[in-house]
């Protein structure tokens, strides 16, 4: 493993100098989890949860949230998304394979051409994605879960391409 970017020399935090990479396009992709009741899934999956479109709401907040990973985390470049998709599978306990229980995974497909990767914007979308369905359903669902975010794939730059295996 490499040394960690985000530190000068002196051990002090610092935004990483990327003026002398070279533009190239990049790509992240991103998932994560939101386990719920059964009865909760079923509202999503109707479109009759009290706030409305759940999944349509939490799609806007995932882009809204990649355009603004720079305000969140601190040492984040700001990029210029070329793209930003955000997938929802449903998934049902028992029925769906492997499924321990009902939920959503978030799936986020994000990209740039710049001299810096998407992953934080990747990651970060799915996990506002899965905090906004929270927030619509936990009048119905407190004990809502959110698991398993991690970076699945990431391609672009000088250090390659990344396939979580």
């Amino acid at each position: 493993m490499s040394t960690l970017t985000h530190f000068d020399a002196q051990g002090q935090a610092h935004m990483v100098d990327v003026g002398s990479k070279a533009n190239t396009h990049r790509m992240a992709v991103a998932s994560g989890r939101i386990e719920m009741l059964a009865a909760t899934r079923q509202l999503i999956e109707s479109g009759s949860a009290k706030k409305g479109d759940v999944l349509g709401i939490a799609r806007v907040a995932a882009i809204m949230a990649a355009k603004k990973t720079s305000e969140l985390i601190p040492l984040c470049h700001p990029l210029a998304l070329t793209r930003v998709a955000v997938e929802f599978d449903i998934v049902h306990a028992g029925t769906t394979e492997g499924a321990q229980a009902d939920g959503v995974v978030c799936t986020v497909t994000a990209e740039t051409v710049g001299p810096t990767g998407v992953e934080m914007e990747a990651l970060t979308a799915v996990q506002v994605a899965l905090l906004t369905i929270y927030d619509m359903c936990k009048a119905a669902d407190r004990g809502m879960t959110m698991t398993g975010i991690s970076l699945l794939e990431k391609h672009g730059g000088k250090s390659g391409s990344f396939i979580k295996g």
